[in-house]
């Protein structure tokens, strides 16, 4: 997650007496308006609980009133200490970090603590309301919807919540993963559209935790309805006999039997991400990309309209990293400058092992450059635990407020989608395209399925996985 202190306020507390504000955005969106004596608080909890030799450095106190210019200085050096926190792997996910966050989170929106209910949605479009308080966590409301769905305790960890934002072509953009710091019910109310909405979805990379999930009822229903969307929505690519083989075992309510043959269909499991730019294979190429099975897939259109398909593998990225810049908004006018409305733009590059002996740095400038980081970070997450001989365990801690959840809801059933449409006749190309993908390089591909080399060097085994550190992750 990215965290910016991109600007300041000057606002008046309840005596009327004037403070500077500090608006602290986390993936270029507002999350919280804090005081310099707040973060100074965070600090002084943060050195009680850890130790002086563990906490980043803290800007300094002044006595006299500050100048813009020290305003401005501040703001930096805090901005600098936020990230320094949530970037360190003890302090960034602990409870006090977190639940401040949580806590200034909600008195920002000023949304008091209460009873509400909130919609989740699941794949197929089916909500599900849960009773939860406006102070809960996003391990909390995950809980909720796993309880009124009937969801075993062991299965949860399987399953994260998204929040989403429907297109006008019907498509929809995945902005982020909750995370343990926001209040899910501050965070979709607080967005004032009802273009956003919060969606379950499996969180995992490695297809053989399907068979977890497969072996209960309603987790089969679960990813059963999410491959049957994936297809629908063209994340996962089938042709005319592939789909004639789904549409059959759906009519015979063969769900297992269905994810078994999705399983091997291209792009199974993947996130799609909506169209961006990369400067590679050459800068300005608009490109759409996809995360799953342990690689970001490229399907890059080049400026000379020539299409190009292929994959980075994330064991053959030596690091990563988001970076955020202001660009103005003319706002209609001539003079960009003379608009003080920003836009926040995004680029995620990472160092790839191109041949044994090159590095080469890829960017890819995309509003959800945060996203694509959090799936290359999973991604490796869930390799190491593989590589210790571990699998996904259950990590989510009940941290209630004033007791458990009342839930007195009956249970709620996953509905089983409708039966696939025909497919797109637009994706056949797409599947055409497809068929001679290496998963290890980058080709390029014409109409006539014949393919070329673009870097021009051969990848040879997971060298960069081998080399990799925590440092660089």
């Amino acid at each position: 997650m990215h965290f910016s202190i991109p600007e300041t306020e000057v606002r008046s507390d309840e005596n009327g007496s004037s403070y500077v504000a500090y608006n602290i955005h986390v993936n270029g969106v507002l999350h919280c308006r804090v005081r310099y004596s707040q973060l100074l608080g965070l600090h002084e909890q943060i050195k009680k609980e850890y130790g002086n030799n563990v906490v980043p450095a803290f800007p300094p106190k002044k006595i006299f009133t500050l100048t813009p210019a020290e305003v401005d200085q501040r703001r930096e050096q805090l901005e600098k200490y936020m990230q320094a926190v949530r970037q360190d792997p003890i302090l960034g996910s602990s409870e006090v970090f977190n639940s401040f966050l949580r806590k200034a989170q909600q008195e920002t929106q000023q949304i008091p603590t209460e009873e509400v209910q909130l919609e989740i949605y699941l794949s197929n479009g089916q909500k599900v309301k849960v009773n939860i308080l406006t102070s809960d966590q996003t391990e909390d409301v995950l809980e909720a919807v796993a309880s009124k769905l009937d969801l075993p305790d062991e299965l949860v960890g399987y399953f994260s919540l998204f929040l989403v934002q429907e297109r006008g072509d019907g498509g929809c953009t995945y902005v982020r993963k909750l995370q343990e710091f926001e209040l899910p019910y501050v965070s979709i109310t607080s967005l004032h559209s009802p273009d956003y909405h919060i969606v379950l979805r499996k969180s995992y990379w490695d297809t053989a935790y399907d068979s977890d999930v497969m072996d209960d009822r309603v987790g089969l229903n679960l990813l059963y309805a999410q491959t049957v969307s994936d297809i629908e929505r063209g994340w996962i690519l089938v042709n005319k006999e592939q789909h004639r083989q789904l549409k059959s075992l759906q009519e015979k309510g063969s769900k297992k039997e269905f994810i078994r043959l999705a399983q091997t269909l291209k792009y199974y499991g993947y996130i799609k991400f909506d169209p961006c730019i990369t400067d590679f294979p050459e800068k300005g190429c608009h490109v759409i990309v996809g995360a799953g099975n342990n690689e970001l897939n490229f399907h890059v259109k080049l400026p000379s309209e020539q299409m190009k398909e292929g994959s980075f593998k994330v064991t053959r990225m030596r690091c990563w990293r988001v970076t955020s810049s202001q660009v103005p908004v003319a706002n209609g006018t001539a003079n960009p400058s003379s608009s003080s409305k920003c836009d926040v733009k995004l680029e995620l590059a990472f160092e790839y092992l191109m041949s044994k002996d090159r590095l080469q740095w890829v960017t890819i400038t995309s509003p959800q450059a945060i996203m694509m980081s959090i799936c290359l970070q999973s991604m490796v997450d869930e390799l190491m635990v593989k590589k210790s001989g571990g699998s996904i365990k259950k990590q989510m801690q009940k941290k209630r407020l004033n007791g458990s959840f009342q839930r007195s809801d009956s249970q709620q059933a996953v509905k089983s989608p409708p039966l696939l449409d025909s497919p797109d006749p637009s994706r056949e190309q797409v599947v055409k395209l497809s068929t001679k993908l290496s998963s290890v390089s980058l080709r390029g591909l014409s109409s006539s399925n014949s393919a070329s080399d673009i870097s021009g060097n051969d990848f040879h085994g997971n060298y960069a996985f081998e080399g990799i550190g925590d440092d660089d992750l």
